[in-house]
């Protein structure tokens, strides 16, 4: 999702799995042991989306640039670009996690952020892992927690224990 982007318009920050599309259909692939990343990823073009979230991106986008951050890895890069289209999403850039990336959420995310705050304001960062917006807020970053999806604690642990999401 490209577009010319205004470079004095603060940007809204908004993370993708369990902010905007709820993943609580494609939880059991990592109730398995080993967890099963293909299907869970392979699951995700089918996410019902949260109502709550995509609302709060289609009115953040008539102040702000929507930008998203994901720790989806770069291989599902079109299918979520697609599911962001199919949804009515504002067009914006998306920041997603290198393929063999394994970091915890909270480090990469705040990495990205730190580099969008260096030429310009970030409005809010919305995000479902507390983990994330406790670093984001200790950072100095206005933070939205996106606590409207299913609790996912499979989810929570791979985020900070695999850096697969």
């Amino acid at each position: 999702m490209t577009r010319e982007t205004d470079n004095r318009r603060p940007l809204a920050v908004f993370d993708i799995d369990n902010t905007l599309a709820d993943t609580d259909h494609r939880q059991h692939f990592l109730e398995r042991r080993p967890r099963d990343w293909a299907g869970f990823f392979g699951a995700a073009p089918a996410d019902p989306p949260l109502a709550r979230g995509v609302a709060l991106a289609v009115e953040s986008a008539a102040d702000c640039e929507v930008v998203y951050l994901t720790g989806r890895p770069e291989r599902c890069r079109a299918d979520t670009v697609e599911w962001l289209t199919r949804h009515g999403l504002p067009e914006g850039r998306m920041w997603m996690r290198g393929n063999q990336d394994r970091r915890p959420a909270r480090t990469t995310k705040l990495e990205v952020l730190g580099r969008l705050a260096r030429s310009r304001d970030v409005r809010m960062l919305v995000d479902d892992d507390e983990l994330v917006c406790q670093a984001a807020r200790a950072a100095g970053f206005r933070v939205v927690l996106a606590d409207w999806a299913a609790d996912a604690p499979e989810l929570k642990s791979a985020q900070e224990g695999e850096g697969r999401t």
